[in-house]
């Protein structure tokens, strides 16, 4: 697994670009952290026992999507 990468989601205004590192969360199998390159937005995801990712924390509003594009990238960056 990288430590970090580059990734994009889709924003109302277009692409938003960052940078995703892994965190550790308890209670979570695994976490990731989304920070956008502008300061614009703030993500944190995690996979529970089950395997399912939802969103811990971020700024808002937030659209539900992201955790879908977000996890989709983390999966193909292992």
């Amino acid at each position: 697994m990288k430590e970090q990468f580059d990734a994009t989601l889709t924003g109302s205004d277009g692409p938003v670009e960052g940078i995703v590192t892994p965190v550790e969360l308890d209670g979570y199998t695994q976490a990731y952290e989304f920070q956008s390159i502008d300061g614009s937005l703030h993500l944190i995801i995690a996979r529970d026992e089950k395997g399912k990712w939802s969103r811990v924390s971020g700024t808002e509003p937030y659209f539900s999507g992201w955790v879908d594009q977000l996890a989709e990238q983390i999966v193909i960056s292992k």
